[in-house]
C-alpha cells in the first residue's frame, strides 16, 4: 500500500463573506497523479495555495507526511506557526503557475539555481549541475543559458517547471499551467508532465485539459460551489459521471 503524503481534513476558506471553501475532506498517495477540475470559482485554485500556505485558511487541517501546515491546533486553539517554520514546510511542495514568474534578468540556470543556493545552501556549481540536470529533463539542455526573454511561452513555463521540481518536493503542485500559452505551446507543456507522471511524481493538477486530465490522472477530483462534488477514476468520472453537476461540466468542457 503507498503511504499517504497529503491529508485535507474539513478544509474551510473564505474571503470576506464569501466562504470559497466549504469543508474539503481528501488524501493523496505516494506517487498518485491527481487531477481537480471544475468551473471557474468553485475553488480548485484556492485549495492548492492553503496547501502551500500561500493562503490563510480559517478552518480544517492540512498534513503534509503527518505534519500539520500552517498551523499548530489542539482542542482548545489554533496558532499560526511561525515564519520560518511556515518556510520550511512551503519547501516541501513545488508549485508551478500560470504565470510564469521567471526573473527576466537571470538566465534559465540561474531561475533554477537560485532557489537551491539560497534555501537548499548548495554551492553554485552543486546548484548548476542540479539545474543542467533538469533543463535536461524538461528538454531545455541546450537553453540553460537563455534569457526569458530569449524563450517561448512554452519554454518559460517549463523552465518553471524545472525550478520547482530541482527543489526536490514531496509533492508538486499544478495550477492551470497552460492557460497562458498559445494553443500550439501547450503539448509541449504537457508532455513534460506526463513524463513526470510516469516518473511516479506525486501531482495534484488544476486544469481545464480534460483529456490530458482523463489520461494522466490515477483519480479525478470534480469541485462545484466550494465542495468536492465527485471523485474516482476519471475513466468512469468522465464516461459514466454519478452526478448531474458533472455531466453538465463535461458537455461544456473539451473533453469529447
Amino acid at each position: 500500500m503507498a503511504k499517504t503524503i497529503l491529508e485535507i481534513s474539513g478544509l474551510r476558506k473564505a474571503y470576506g463573506a464569501v466562504e470559497v471553501l466549504k469543508g474539503v475532506d481528501t488524501t493523496v498517495k505516494e506517487g498518485e497523479v491527481i487531477s481537480i477540475i471544475g468551473s471557474s470559482g468553485s475553488g480548485k485554485t484556492t485549495m492548492l495555495r492553503c496547501i502551500n500556505m500561500l493562503e490563510e485558511f480559517q478552518g480544517g487541517t492540512i498534513r503534509l507526511d503527518g505534519e500539520e501546515i500552517g498551523y499548530n491546533t489542539t482542542a482548545t486553539q489554533r496558532r499560526r506557526r511561525s515564519e520560518r517554520d511556515i518556510a520550511r514546510q512551503r519547501a516541501l511542495t513545488g508549485m508551478a503557475f500560470q504565470q510564469f514568474n521567471l526573473f527576466p534578468h537571470m538566465s534559465a540556470a540561474n531561475n533554477v539555481m537560485l532557489g537551491l543556493i539560497k534555501v537548499k545552501k548548495m554551492s553554485r556549481a552543486e546548484a548548476r549541475a542540479v539545474a543542467e540536470k533538469w533543463l535536461e529533463r524538461v528538454g531545455l539542455g541546450a537553453r540553460a543559458d537563455h534569457f526569458p526573454g530569449q524563450l517561448s511561452g512554452g519554454q518559460q513555463q517549463r523552465v518553471a517547471i524545472a525550478r520547482a521540481i530541482a527543489m526536490n518536493p514531496r509533492l508538486m503542485l499544478f495550477d492551470e499551467v497552460t492557460s497562458a500559452l498559445d494553443p500550439e505551446l501547450v503539448g509541449e507543456v504537457l508532455q513534460v508532465i506526463k513524463g513526470l507522471a510516469a516518473d511516479g511524481m506525486t501531482m495534484l493538477l488544476v486544469t481545464h485539459e480534460m483529456r490530458f486530465a482523463f489520461e494522466v490522472s490515477k483519480r479525478v477530483i470534480f469541485m462545484n460551489q466550494g465542495v468536492i462534488c465527485e471523485e474516482g477514476d476519471p475513466k468512469e468520472m468522465f464516461v459514466q459521471p454519478k452526478t448531474e453537476r458533472l455531466a453538465e461540466f463535461l458537455k461544456t468542457s473539451s473533453f469529447n
